[in-house]
């Protein structure tokens, strides 16, 4: 499905992608180091991760520049399943960024509607600056973050998404598994 605006892919549409980047957690840790690397110059004071999966580079962020973490939760799903087509608030900027440079992270830009939608809430609360950051961003994120470990228009899996614990049994995150088969049946002949 294509087409929610400006003729850019759906967020959760995975048929549109084409291969899969799977990253492990060293690979991971160390795009994210990476973006800390990048950020350092803009001196941020505070660093705001997108829970749950962009928490994980946000701390890595936070931590190799011994940063104030915060974390918010904006998405459009609740107990995992999507059930809004934007971003909903659930846990929300707070006031205590006002004044500072604040670095909001999320794990990846597909839309990037997440992070436009954290920036200007951040800028409602008074942050001095924003920066934006993903681990991995796809081309058609409008706008692109301000700094980006990873370009890639594949279906990035990245490690906390490889497996979930089910039953006591670890199984492959069912949402990943769709995605790579509405790949190939997109490659399929006829």
């Amino acid at each position: 499905m294509v087409g929610d605006q400006g003729g850019r892919p759906r967020p959760y549409d995975y048929s549109h992608r084409f291969g899969v980047r799977r990253l492990g957690w060293d690979e991971a840790a160390t795009l994210a180091q990476s973006l800390a690397e990048r950020l350092e110059g803009d001196r941020p004071d505070v660093v705001i991760g997108v829970a749950r999966a962009g928490a994980f580079p946000a701390f890595v962020i936070a931590s190799a520049l011994r940063r104030e973490l915060l974390v918010v939760r904006l998405s459009r799903r609740v107990d995992e399943e999507v059930v809004f087509e934007h971003p909903v608030w659930r846990v929300p900027v707070p006031p205590t960024v006002a004044g500072k440079v604040v670095a909001v992270v999320d794990e990846i830009a597909d839309s990037d509607e997440t992070l436009e939608c954290l920036r200007r809430a951040a800028i409602e609360q008074g942050a001095a600056r924003i920066v934006t950051v993903a681990l991995a961003a796809h081309s058609w994120a409008q706008p692109q973050p301000d700094l980006v470990a990873l370009a890639s228009d594949e279906l990035v899996v990245f490690p906390w998404d490889e497996r979930i614990l089910a039953g006591g049994r670890w199984i492959p995150l069912p949402e990943v598994e769709d995605a790579i088969g509405a790949q190939r049946r997109r490659e399929e002949p006829g």
